[in-house]
């Protein structure tokens, strides 16, 4: 995921990978924590925060590197 000009995630390649590995890294997330739906970024990332215990700039951060 990057972030666009207006804050938005832009989310790169194939999110069914991408969750995949945000699924090996934190088991304790569902597929519905992980619904992205565009244009509901803030609320994906929100459902993570809440697992994780992370920022939202931690986890766009991490999220780019995958």
């Amino acid at each position: 995921m990057q972030e666009t000009s207006s804050g938005n995630l832009k989310i790169k390649g194939n999110w069914n990978e991408l969750k995949g590995k945000i699924k090996q890294k934190y088991a304790n997330l569902t597929d519905d924590d992980l619904l992205y739906v565009e244009g509901k970024d803030d609320e994906l990332l929100g459902r993570l925060q809440k697992k994780t215990g992370k920022t939202k700039e931690e986890l766009k951060s991490w999220i780019d590197t995958l």
